[in-house]
This record gives structure tokens, sequence and C-alpha cells, in this order.
């Protein structure tokens, strides 16, 4: 390796520490997920409405200055529309995941009834098409599934985020303390 990648690689060694911290709180976010999912699905869907108020009030003054990116009419719409979910999921949290969750629900099924038609219109010209028809089961099967009960459903996505922390968790204090040896 020549002098200016061994150079990189010990100023990237120093800090060593911040992709353990990074690790040890991808860590904890995933087992908090894992252990209890409802309370943080709730806390994401907050910190997405606070995000979303943020955004809307950047707009709307966009739109009172006159230094809108687009139209007055769009850029007014994007503003309200952004307070307006900030405000309920910042209020209900839990009422505004399951709202989404069966926006995704609806989705899915769409998605999946979609991929089930292509499929039995392709089949001569494609091969394989039965795991498309396959994918569009399932997709139909979890549309039906999270429109059902919507909380087993913000559940679920939790769990899900929460085992991808972890793993992501590990990598970090993986990579962390082999990077600590080039200091």
């Amino acid at each position: 390796m020549d002098n200016n990648g061994s150079g990189l690689l010990t100023a990237v060694a120093r800090q060593w520490w911040v992709l353990l911290l990074f690790g040890v709180l991808a860590l904890l976010f995933g087992i908090l997920a894992i252990t209890q999912p409802l309370k943080v699905a709730a806390i994401l869907t907050v910190w997405a409405g606070v995000l979303s108020l943020f955004e809307g009030v950047v707009a709307l003054l966009a739109v009172i200055r006159g230094q809108a990116p687009v139209s007055r009419g769009w850029s007014l719409f994007y503003a309200l529309a952004s307070l307006l979910f900030g405000v309920l999921a910042v209020l209900n949290p839990v009422a505004m995941a399951s709202a989404m969750l069966l926006l995704l629900a609806v989705w899915l099924l769409i998605a999946g009834i979609y991929r089930i038609v292509m499929a039995v219109r392709w089949r001569k010209q494609i091969q394989g098409e039965g795991w498309l028809i396959l994918s569009g089961v399932l997709a139909v099967a979890l549309g039906v599934m999270f429109a059902l009960n919507p909380l087993a459903g913000i559940a679920v996505t939790a769990l899900w985020i929460g085992v991808l922390a972890v793993i992501y968790g590990l990598f970090q204090v993986v990579a962390a303390l082999r990077l600590r040896r080039f200091r």
C-alpha cells in the first residue's frame, strides 16, 4: 500500500471509536425494537412527524417569501400536507402508523394483483413466471394481513427494523475493533 493509502487508513483508524459508538447505539436500538416494537414504531412515527413539521414550516415560509421552488399552489399544498401529517403523527403516533400501514396494505394488494396478471399475460414470453406469480400472491397475502391487523403489522415491521439494526450494529462493532489495530 502506498503512503497515501496507509496514511488514510491511520487517519480513519484513529476514529475507530466513532464506529464503535454507532454500533453500540444501533445494537441498543435494535434490542429495544425487538423487545418493544410498538413503542419503537410510535417513536419512529413521532420522529417522522417532527421532520414533517419542520419541512412544512420551511415550505410555508418559502411560499410566503415568494421563493417556492415550484408553483405557489403546489408548494402551499405540500406545506399544508406536511404540517397536517406532522401534527397527526406527533399527537397520535400509533394511529398514524396504523394509517400508513393501511396505505401500504392497499399498495401491496394492488402490486400483488398487478404481478399476477402480468405473469399470466407474459407466461409464453418469459420463463419462471411462477416466481412472479408467487411474488404477487405473497404481496396480496401480506396486504390482507396488514389490513386485517395493522398493529400486528406495525409490530412485525418494527421487529424487522430491530433485527436489521442489531446486524448493522454488530458489523459496526467488528469493523471498529478491527480498525482500532491500525491506530
